[in-house]
């Protein structure tokens, strides 16, 4: 049995990582070093996350993805380190509760860690 953490662990944040990465670089027209220096990884795993070979195994939501869009905007913009962290959870946080989880681990519940999965 996996708990609902690692399940999006392994397979939602690096989707999150690589739907960042892809919207900075086409909606933003940064570079793949800048998204590196912001999303705080080395340009190569940028690269491989931008080429679908890390992180494309998750199909979210049109709101989920414009969750994410919203995210990487507000990152571009600068945050303290506590607000990205608060903010990639209530990314997540929206992609479980948009239906993926159901739809994907349907006998995974909400990540108890997170509270009531209420977003903010």
């Amino acid at each position: 049995m996996k708990t609902t953490c690692e399940i999006m662990v392994q397979r939602v944040l690096p989707a999150i990582r690589a739907e960042l990465a892809r919207c900075m670089i086409c909606e933003h027209g940064k570079n793949q070093q800048e998204v590196a220096e912001v999303l705080e990884l080395s340009r190569a795993a940028v690269s491989q996350y931008v080429n679908d070979k890390r992180g494309a195994e998750v199909d979210f939501s049109e709101e989920a993805q414009q969750e994410i869009k919203r995210f990487a905007a507000s990152l571009l913009e600068g945050m303290k380190s506590r607000e990205q962290v608060a903010g990639m959870c209530n990314v997540c946080k929206f992609v479980q509760r948009s239906g993926w989880l159901n739809k994907n681990e349907p006998y995974a519940g909400y990540c108890v860690l997170c509270g009531d999965g209420e977003v903010h």
